[in-house]
């Protein structure tokens, strides 16, 4: 049976996944090709701008994970409400999440600009590459002021599952993006040449006119009032102390994952600026099939969380699996093309013939590892959507040891070759897709309230 999507009897077929997908798909997209852009703009301004924006950018979304990852417990949250039609319960979870946010952002920025010179200083070798990644952070940590309002927004549309509105701001984001970024790195229209810190200072102006539309969108296309989202009410321990039951452990689980991105890169940093450089590449290009299993893996949580709260937990596998499926299939076109012309996607990112060569060997072995990524993570996500956040939490730091153990191995002790060293991202998608499977065959998950 087919019906609407908020009601409480939603049959979760092929077609309601996808509707409730492609518009993740775009916004996702579209916050890839922000990666993209800056990377691409880096490549033509120097080999050191280009390794020095890898470890910027994955520093910063450390960062910004730490409130990512309340908005997903929120989100959760949301969706229990909105799958047991409890609509006015939305808005305080909506209004206290922001508030908290908004506090975890203005602590961030406090800490950047305090400890994160010292720190950076301690763990990355070169000088010219530390002054490059502390120009980009010093401008980019106040986007989190906008950032993390957006992640609200999103874990709202999610939760309720109306993402349509995502695929709109997507476009409006990196649009501005793009433009900002010309202008600001390269110094066009009067402007001065700020080079990486224009990057950092047009993503985040980007950032802050991606919240200003969902404002405007909301108040003009949303029955905002069905939710109480706008109404400004006192803080409310209750409810806060609800969200940090389920968010605290996605957040912990988000900044550890982040946490390991880092510490690859600062690895990789010590093999050389062109290792360095290669792997900013390859994760660009993993970035935008990521972007695609996350889309799929993120309705998958909604999608539990509403399953969940309409206390069907006997549907969750059933539908697990079928976004599995899809988006095996949606993504195997773009493997194909991937591991048979490497080299037309690197190009994008460089002109260096050297470079290009020299990343075709980790392209290949990062695309293989998307045979395990999609089971791994869809499972891992399913865990979270059914509200077992805790659980979740342990199969990351499991997984976290796991892929910390084998990049300390390979790359800092054996100074492995950097395709060898990409292999770190099958150890830890092994993790999580067997404790992930473990725990859904054999843990009481279907008994979690929340």
């Amino acid at each position: 049976m087919n019906s609407t999507m908020n009601s409480t009897t939603t049959t979760y077929s092929h077609r309601t996944i996808w509707t409730l997908t492609y518009p993740v798909l775009i916004s996702l997209l579209m916050e890839h090709l922000i990666g993209i852009t800056d990377t691409a703009f880096m490549g033509r301004v120097g080999e050191t701008e280009l390794g020095a924006s890898a470890i910027a950018g994955v520093y910063y979304l450390m960062l910004y994970m730490i409130g990512f990852g309340f908005s997903i417990g929120a989100e959760i949250l949301i969706g229990r409400r909105n799958g047991a039609g409890q609509y006015r319960s939305i808005g305080a979870i909506f209004y206290q999440g922001i508030v908290m946010l908004l506090g975890i952002a203005a602590a961030i920025v406090f800490f950047s600009y305090t400890v994160s010179p010292d720190l950076l200083r301690r763990i990355i070798a070169s000088t010219e590459v530390y002054d490059a990644t502390l120009a980009y952070t010093r401008l980019r940590v106040w986007g989190l002021f906008f950032s993390l309002v957006t992640c609200m927004f999103r874990a709202f549309y999610m939760g309720t599952t109306r993402t349509r509105i995502l695929t709109l701001n997507g476009i409006v984001m990196v649009a501005s993006n793009i433009v900002l970024n010309y202008l600001f790195i390269f110094g066009k229209l009067g402007l001065p040449a700020m080079g990486i810190a224009g990057a950092a200072l047009g993503s985040t102006v980007a950032e802050a006119v991606s919240v200003l539309f969902f404002v405007v969108y909301t108040r003009c296309r949303t029955d905002f009032r069905r939710y109480i989202l706008f109404r400004i009410s006192r803080l409310s321990p209750r409810i806060q102390s609800q969200i940090l039951r389920v968010s605290g452990w996605t957040t912990l689980q988000y900044f550890i994952s982040t946490g390991t991105w880092l510490f690859f890169f600062l690895s990789i940093e010590h093999l050389g600026k062109e290792p360095l450089a290669i792997s900013n590449i390859v994760r660009n290009t993993s970035s935008f099939f990521f972007m695609i299993v996350s889309a799929f893996a993120s309705t998958g949580t909604a999608v539990v969380s509403n399953l969940m709260g309409q206390q069907r937990p006997q549907d969750v596998m059933p539908t697990c699996k079928r976004i599995m499926r899809m988006c095996t299939w949606f993504i195997l076109p773009f493997f194909i093309f991937a591991m048979l012309a490497p080299e037309l996607i690197i190009r994008i990112f460089t002109d260096e013939h050297r470079l290009v060569a020299a990343a075709v060997p980790s392209m290949r072995v990062m695309m293989l590892i998307y045979a395990i990524n999609i089971p791994a993570f869809v499972l891992f996500l399913t865990v979270s959507g059914t509200g077992s956040t805790r659980v979740a939490f342990w199969i990351e730091l499991i997984s976290t040891i796991l892929y910390v153990g084998y990049i300390w191995l390979v790359a800092i002790h054996l100074k492995a070759d950097i395709a060898v060293c990409w292999l770190s991202d099958a150890v830890y998608a092994l993790g999580l897709l067997g404790c992930s499977w473990f725990f859904l065959r054999r843990g009481q998950w279907y008994r979690t309230r929340i």
